[in-house]
């Protein structure tokens, strides 16, 4: 099996769940990302940077409830969140996401899906699942830093749509294969992205893209 069949880029940027953020500081910080000289330190730092702006797109229709606090001068109406938020990282790359996630979100659930992908076959091969039996939040967000073949996206997603809930994924980078095998396999979900590279190549990595994600972030070229 292989992932890597020619995909108009095009096309996919017609999909209607497909967000590809505009912000110029997610092009900036993306743009630095790739390049293969930065420190782990400082692509550490640009992940969970460019995780933050892409967050706040992909969290933006959630609801409020009014709130009141007393600042040092009055009585202040505001609002909260209304909505449990509930972060799926797919280990490892994941994990990079989740400093910057629970920075904004902090009273967040945390359900880890561990993954590693079968490169002969280019389909994930899963290890380790810490879902509930039942929904504890009201909107889930799978993370991962790049949406490559979408396998891994496509498996969160499914175990995660049993309850009924939203799901959104966000990734930093990703190639039109795997937004087209997203949105046919799970055709509600939305999905957030720093930018739509051009494809995959002939062992499912996404070009440009900026190399292994995990090893970079962990340092463990």
């Amino acid at each position: 099996m292989t992932s890597t069949s020619a995909v108009s880029r095009e096309d996919v940027l017609a999909l209607k769940t497909l967000h590809v953020s505009r912000h110029p500081l997610v092009q900036d910080k993306i743009t630095r990302l790739r390049e293969a000289a930065r420190s782990p330190e400082t692509f550490r730092i640009l992940v969970g940077q460019v995780t933050t702006l892409l967050l706040y797109e992909a969290l933006s229709d959630l609801s409020v409830s009014a709130h009141t606090v007393q600042t040092p001068l009055a009585e202040c109406h505001g609002a909260v969140l209304a909505e449990q938020v509930g972060f799926v990282p797919v280990l490892r790359a994941g994990l990079g996401m989740m400093s910057a996630a629970l920075e904004h979100v902090p009273n967040a659930q945390v359900w880890c899906l561990g993954m590693y992908r079968d490169e002969e076959q280019l389909i994930p091969m899963p290890y380790y699942d810490k879902l509930p039996e039942h929904p504890t939040a009201d909107v889930y967000c799978v993370l991962d830093i790049m949406l490559a073949t979408g396998g891994s996206a496509c498996d969160a997603i499914a175990r995660i749509k049993r309850y009924g809930k939203p799901v959104r994924l966000v990734s930093l980078i990703t190639a039109p294969e795997g937004v087209r095998k997203v949105a046919a396999d799970h055709p509600e979900a939305q999905v957030f992205v720093g930018v739509l590279d051009s494809h995959l190549n002939e062992k499912g990595y996404i070009v440009s893209g900026l190399g292994d994600a995990g090893d970079r972030y962990f340092n463990t070229l």
